[in-house]
């Protein structure tokens, strides 16, 4: 299924203020697309607003928490009232959460919920109406842990599991059943290099990190936008995404042994630097990188 070109496109991206969805924002203004980003850090979210529109092209921005189905709505709102349409809609926003699931609180894991799956069926709904006049493409962002899992994030691996059934479903319902223009895509990244450990919330003795090998965020971006124009059932972004999905699907014993090995190697050898991370409050660090490389390096 092909969609218009990029530069012809509206997209709205939610989590656009770090890592994966601020990758996304910058490579797509870079292709001419017009940008509705959403977030919960207006400071950063203005910032990238500022260096989009100052280099000529067009972005608006929305402060939303996207477990808030009305403010999701409203954003949705924005995005027609600005530009008209949409085109394509990302959802790309997500927390993180390191411990053992015993230790975990009640609290903090129906938070993770309310953003990682309710923000993407949230979005999913608020977005398909225009997108079925648009003909236009859904890209919901998940991760190799919707197949596989990882010990000590295993709420996050839960949630990411969620995505991908409900993503899957509506694919065929929207995609099958109503025989609908509009194209429903899972992205299934490997480990990526973003802030997202630092901004988890963290139950260990130690500052978390993500296990090497780990992949560039704009790799996924040109997935996620490939994705926009061209459709498709779903990108699995990395070797390790691909290796992993097909363990835990042919191998799940094995996979389950390999995967127990990470549970040593998501911990730097320091201690814990914000434990509460961004479950509950915005972040405004405005990185796309975790490794302290500048904002847009590609």
């Amino acid at each position: 299924m092909k969609h218009q070109p990029l530069d012809q496109q509206v997209i709205v991206i939610t989590g656009a203020s770090s890592g994966i969805g601020l990758a996304t924002a910058l490579k797509a203004a870079e292709r001419g697309a017009s940008l509705v980003l959403v977030a919960r850090s207006s400071g950063t979210l203005q910032d990238t607003v500022d260096e989009i529109n100052s280099a000529g092209g067009q972005a608006t921005m929305v402060v939303a928490d996207v477990a808030d189905r009305d403010a999701v709505e409203a954003a949705a709102a924005v995005a027609i009232e600005r530009f008209g349409r949409i085109d394509t809609w990302i959802n790309n926003a997500g927390v993180a959460i390191y411990g053992r699931l015993e230790e975990v609180s009640e609290e903090d894991s129906r938070r993770l919920f309310d953003t990682n799956f309710w923000g993407v069926v949230n979005g999913s709904l608020a977005a398909l109406p225009h997108l079925r006049r648009s003909q236009g493409a859904l890209v919901n962002v998940g991760s190799e842990v919707s197949d596989a899992v990882v010990p000590l994030q295993g709420m996050y691996s839960a949630s990411k599991h969620a995505v991908k059934g409900f993503t899957d479903a509506l694919r065929v319902e929207v995609e099958e059943v109503e025989d609908s223009p509009v194209s429903v895509t899972l992205i299934q990244p490997t480990a990526v290099n973003t802030p997202y450990p630092h901004r988890a919330r963290n139950y260990l003795p130690q500052e978390p990190k993500l296990p090497d090998p780990q992949i560039d965020p704009f790799q996924v971006a040109e997935a996620i936008l490939t994705a926009a124009e061209r459709g498709g059932r779903d990108y699995k972004v990395g070797a390790m995404s691909k290796m992993n999905s097909f363990m835990a699907r042919m191998l799940p014993k094995l996979a389950d042994r390999m995967a127990a090995r990470y549970a040593d190697r998501q911990q730097e050898d320091r201690p814990p630097q914000a434990p509460e991370g961004t479950l509950y409050h915005p972040g405004e660090a405005g990185h796309v990188y975790g490794d302290g490389r500048p904002l847009s390096a590609q």
